[in-house]
């Protein structure tokens, strides 16, 4: 690499390090957590929790992000949600659980009881 394209990285970095925030509690895949979003309706502003197992984790920095899975009335439902946005105002980690993959794209296959995943106590 030249020194241009090394340079510009090293700003990018800087300027990306100004916006994550140090308040991100250690999030891992298996865990169920609680994230308080901030939704604006109008010129109102309220936060809706959402509630769900990590799914998945793609580290980057500032763009960083988790996928939460949750059955809301018999339906699976999915969403990306970028860990270091400033609509995020709270993350609270509610139970740990113990997996053995990086990845748990395999409970989309499965429902009710088989979803279950054995919590781990630290």
């Amino acid at each position: 690499m030249n020194f241009f394209t090394e340079n510009y990285q090293g700003t990018i970095q800087q300027i990306e390090n100004k916006y994550i925030k140090s308040d991100v509690p250690t999030i891992h895949i298996g865990d169920t957590i609680r994230i308080g979003i901030l939704i604006q309706e109008g010129s109102k502003e309220r936060i809706q929790y959402a509630e769900g197992v990590v799914i998945s984790k793609h580290n980057n920095n500032l763009n960083t992000t988790i996928n939460i899975r949750k059955v809301l009335q018999g339906v699976g439902v999915e969403r990306i949600y970028l860990i270091h946005s400033p609509r995020i105002q709270t993350i609270q980690i509610i139970r740990h659980s113990k997996v053995r993959r990086a990845k748990l794209y395999y409970l989309r296959g499965r429902s009710g009881k088989a979803t279950r995943l054995k919590q781990k106590f630290y």
